[in-house]
């Protein structure tokens, strides 16, 4: 058996989506053996050493450092792996393009098109490999979703809709900023809701149905002030708590998009249904392995919505899983992420979605706000 080549990863950020990011790392060996390519746990990094050491040591990376930059620097790191606050990517990524690192992000790609803009001119610029973690798309039903509209099975697409409800924001007595809730803190995160939630919405529906043209939006901020953590005092709130907005894709179907965090009852529910001229198609996050499917050409004696469980290993990314009939989980998408960019360093195909694609989703997002703001229609130059 021929040796693997290693890619030596430096993680930076060892929160929530660095322990998913590294399980993604430390799966891909066990169920997608003959890659060539395999990842290294060379170096964990977080602004704390008591905790960058504690992580290293629990997750298995070889070192740990409380600076960022000099995990780009260090010859022993092949890519860099973006796992910080919303307004560290930028400053990060492009350090470490110029260093010749490849790069993998956490969405949204930047705080604003601006930092967008930059990022992927150095990127492209410097020609390094690199993707964004829009994981949704590797999940298999959703997968599966993309196939059937591809196929042309559901005919002329009329309607996209989309929502992603959460309700963990609504007390007023919750603070904004500091390492948990920076969501909250426009500097840090740019933007509420829409950076956060409807940025996957949008991602997916592109993927799915093309480009989105234009985009009428309303946001609200329904608490308008909040502690400050790093200054104990109270802070205008900068962010959208909740954003609905209603499009015109590039096919001349219509979209319509919501996400708030003050969906009581809601802890994450992401959902999407598109309308074709023969077929739709709907799919749950709760209910992540079901793919729910539409045909008016079946006889009108059984004509209905029919639950396809995605199980089967003739399904998106199945077979390397379990039996028929049993299920997998969200930290399985960001598991297929990590394959599917591994896969992709043997040749010369880029793993989508790279700071390109996601590009163009902080195009809509930006266009989101604005509309908002100014209350009327924008278009929103995306060119997919």
């Amino acid at each position: 058996m021929s040796e693997k080549k290693q890619i030596r990863i430096g993680l930076i950020g060892t929160g929530l989506m660095g322990r998913i990011h590294t399980n993604g790392y430390k799966r891909l060996g066990d169920f997608f053996p003959e890659y060539a390519y395999r990842p290294v746990l060379q170096v964990a990094c977080s602004r704390r050493e008591e905790k960058s050491r504690a992580f290293a040591e629990q997750w298995g990376y070889a070192s740990y450092e409380t600076d960022w930059k000099k995990v780009i620097e260090r010859d022993d790191v092949d890519a860099v792996d973006i796992c910080t606050p919303n307004d560290t990517h930028a400053e990060i990524a492009i350090a470490a393009a110029k260093a010749g690192k490849m790069i993998l992000c956490e969405k949204p790609l930047a705080r604003t098109l601006e930092e967008a803009e930059e990022m992927v001119k150095v990127i492209e610029g410097a020609g390094v490999r690199n993707t964004v973690w829009y994981n949704y798309r590797r999940v298999p039903a959703v997968t599966l979703a993309k196939q059937l509209v591809d196929s042309g099975k559901l005919g002329k697409i009329f309607h996209y809709r989309a929502n992603f409800l959460q309700d963990w924001t609504i007390s007023p007595d919750l603070p904004q900023g500091g390492d948990a809730l920076w969501r909250l803190d426009a500097d840090a995160a740019g933007s509420g809701v829409t950076g956060d939630l409807l940025a996957h919405c949008i991602d997916t529906a592109m993927w799915l149905n093309g480009g989105i043209k234009d985009v009428s939006a309303m946001t609200e901020t329904f608490i308008k002030e909040r502690v400050h953590q790093s200054s104990g005092e109270k802070k205008k709130v900068g962010i959208d708590d909740a954003c609905t907005f209603h499009c015109h894709f590039d096919n001349g179907s219509l979209g319509l998009f919501e996400a708030t965090r003050y969906a009581r009852g809601h802890k994450a529910l992401y959902t999407f249904e598109i309308n074709g001229e023969h077929a739709s198609i709907r799919w749950d996050l709760h209910d992540l392995n079901r793919l729910e499917y539409f045909d008016h050409r079946d006889e009108s004696i059984v004509r209905g919505w029919r639950s396809i469980h995605v199980t089967d290993g003739d399904q998106p990314y199945m077979d390397r899983w379990w039996i028929p009939g049993t299920s997998i989980g969200y930290e399985h998408s960001f598991i297929h992420q990590v394959a599917d960019f591994f896969k992709s360093l043997e040749g010369d195909d880029p793993c989508a979605p790279t700071f390109k694609d996601a590009y163009e989703t902080q195009k809509v997002c930006q266009a989101v706000l604005d509309s908002a703001a100014s209350r009327s229609w924008k278009d929103t130059g995306v060119d997919w």
